[in-house]
């Protein structure tokens, strides 16, 4: 695979350059373009504003499209003393790194300069695990918060969504559907949600609850009968119809059976959706993201990245991870075609490289869904193992055959893989397809990685698998103890999120954010992986075992990542020759405090030299503002930071 080409134009536009401004309120850029307060030229000789001073300052090709000076520069390799000014060449690469003073000769007459406060400039964040699109989707329905609510409190805020989508004219065929359900929320603890409650509800409209999880969905009577499902309809492939002791179905959907309700409902208008979606790209730009992952794809997305670049609206690189469902799974010739086909139809889209496919290996492992896979079964609450071991959708061995197929075409794998049990799987599977092809730089991938079993830590290095992960969840919260711990036990408990463990055992560390199943909060994902606490977290989860070191966090969602795209010759990192993706922030994250970390805020993006996000425009301070709404803040106890607890789906808030 060769490293895409950046989405659009590499040198910023007139329009888009930043703009000189007189005063600099708090945490604004300056753009007075001061590459040093004295010397032997002067500020307007910098800027080539003097008739005297002109011949010295270069122009055309020799000068830079933007200096970035007065920085610390966090380059993401070695360890030598940081740079303290980036020069970005008009073909969107970077020109050179050094001191503010050495950089002077690429300043000319037509050179933005912006003046970085001594705050962080750095490759931009590299999510290696997202689902942007979804965000996009999610932003048009209305949302619980993943609130913990008694049977009572939930109809009543529900009876609120129903007034809200269309009262009375609505009845009786609107499909309300509502995200962000917290399926471990029902009060009293230990509830089980059952269609009976929901059919309480003063309507006759089908009403669907998305789980925050994204593995759940809670639906009423209506919505069952519209899907038919019924005492008889059967599990599908890598999901399942949850059904009481009177085998009936109680409205729970997990997994891929989710689908059964989905298919019915009625999907938004094309202009709806794409505006929604160029909103959250938006809000990644302004969260610094410069890479992405689409870590679930199909045609559908495929279609709308494909209309969102052709309105130049796709401001990241997107890197997009065509998904297979368990039964494609077992036949690696035909998902092999499938995944080509895609690739043939869109693979002029600007900003897209093809080259990832996706599988859920297992589903989600906190109580009640438990549907990661155990090598060990779960305990009931009380220390006593019963008989589930969790859903294991696909065996190793057609993941290993199917592995091969893709690795032996030059295609990468990412599995879903929660539960000690799914990651060995991925494991086993990897190790099958490198004997049967004989590749050693695949570069396949497990993500999430919530347990995993210490026999298996070096085989990540010995295979050269990547090991994306989403620290942020590695907190104390509801989510990893009562939903966790009486139901695995103390012992696999600790191996939790174990990035140093694996870190050390020589495993390379790719990280994503899993948006919108959990907020789009990059600099408290950051700052987690340090102190595993986070912003959120009641406490810290074992931080002195599996804390990661400031770089190495910053890293591994910038180089790291990079890795794990094949884009690492390409960005990243902050070196000469490289694309111009590059963020400046509003502080220093290599020397504040850590926990200070979670409230950074980006004052510009840069995605192949091309300013995509301003904090000083008009559009640039809507986004930021949608991206305030993510930062930290009171959340309820039990939906705080893994799968699920984000204050919003997709962090726009229904805002401008």
């Amino acid at each position: 695979m060769t490293p895409s080409t950046p989405p659009s134009a590499p040198a910023p536009s007139p329009s888009s350059r930043p703009t000189a401004a007189s005063s600099v309120p708090p945490g604004a850029l300056s753009r007075r373009g001061l590459l040093a307060a004295a010397g032997a030229a002067g500020a307007a000789g910098l800027l080539g504003a003097s008739a005297g001073s002109a011949s010295a300052a270069p122009s055309g090709r020799g000068a830079a499209a933007l200096v970035i000076h007065n920085a610390r520069v966090f380059s993401g390799v070695g360890q030598g003393r940081p740079a303290q000014a980036v020069a970005v060449g008009r073909d969107g690469t970077i020109l050179a790194t050094g001191e503010g003073a050495a950089l002077r000769r690429f300043v000319g007459r037509d050179t933005e300069t912006v003046d970085a406060g001594g705050n962080t400039v750095m490759s931009g964040i590299h999510d290696g695990h997202v689902h942007p699109l979804g965000a996009g989707d999610r932003s048009l329905r209305p949302s619980l918060d993943g609130a913990q609510t008694t049977g009572a409190e939930l109809l009543a805020i529900l009876g609120g969504f129903l007034a809200d989508t269309g009262g009375a004219g609505a009845e009786p065929d609107r499909w309300l559907v509502v995200e962000d359900w917290n399926p471990v929320g029902l009060l009293p603890t230990g509830a089980v949600p059952h269609h009976s409650m929901l059919d309480a509800l003063a309507t006759r409209r089908p009403v669907a609850l998305v789980g925050g999880d994204g593995h759940n969905m809670w639906v009423n009577r209506r919505a069952l009968d519209i899907a038919g499902i019924t005492a008889a309809t059967p599990d599908p492939a890598g999901g399942q119809v949850v059904k009481g002791p009177d085998g009936q179905p109680t409205g729970v959907l997990k997994d891929d059976a989710q689908g059964l309700v989905q298919r019915h409902v009625p999907e938004p208008s094309r202009a709806e959706l794409l505006a929604a979606c160029s909103r959250v790209l938006e809000l990644a730009a302004a969260s610094g993201i410069t890479t992405m992952m689409d870590a679930l794809v199909g045609r559908h997305e495929l279609e709308l990245y494909r209309a969102l670049a052709g309105a130049g609206k796709l401001p990241q690189r997107i890197v997009p991870a065509i998904r297979l469902d368990a039964a494609q799974a077992k036949d690696p010739a035909a998902s092999l075609e499938y995944a080509r086909g895609l690739r043939r139809e869109f693979e002029g889209t600007r900003g897209l490289r093809f080259g990832m496919v996706k599988v859920f290996l297992d589903g989600v492992i906190e109580y009640p869904a438990q549907t990661a896979a155990l090598l060990e079964p779960y305990l009931d609450g009380k220390g006593v193992p019963t008989k589930n071991r969790g859903e294991l959708y696909t065996s190793a061995a057609d993941y290993g055959r199917l592995t091969a197929a893709f690795n032996r075409a030059g295609w990468q794998m990412h599995a879903h893989g929660l539960g000690d049990r799914a990651v060995r799987t991925a494991l086993d599977g990897y190790a099958y397809a490198r004997r049967a092809t004989g590749q050693r730089d695949p570069r396949n991938a497990v993500a999430h990685l919530q347990i995993v079993d210490p026999a298996d830590l070096r085989r990540f290095a010995q295979l050269g698998v990547a090991a994306c992960m989403q620290l942020q969840w590695a907190a104390r919260d509801t989510w990893t103890m009562e939903a966790l711990l009486p139901y695995i036990g103390p012992g696999r408990h600790r191996w939790m999120y174990p990035a140093r463990s694996l870190e050390k055992a020589g495993a390379r560390l790719a990280g994503g954010s899993d948006w919108p199943v959990d907020a789009l909060q990059v600099w408290n994902q950051i700052r987690t992986a340090v102190d595993r606490r986070g912003a959120h977290g009641e406490g810290e989860l074992y931080r002195e075992l599996e804390g990661l070191s400031r770089t190495s966090a910053l890293r591994m969602h910038t180089a790291g990542t990079a890795w794990q795209l094949r884009q690492e010759g390409l960005t990243g990192t902050v070196e000469r020759g490289k694309a111009a993706d590059l963020v400046v922030l509003d502080r220093d994250v290599t020397r504040c405090p850590v926990a200070d970390i979670s409230g950074t805020e980006v004052r510009l993006t840069l995605v192949g030299g091309r300013v995509v996000h301003d904090a000083e425009s008009a559009a640039g301070r809507a986004a930021s503002a949608r991206a305030a709404r993510a930062v930290p803040g009171p959340r309820p106890a039990s939906y705080t930071a893994v799968h699920g607890g984000r204050h919003r789906a997709c962090g726009c808030g229904g805002g401008a």
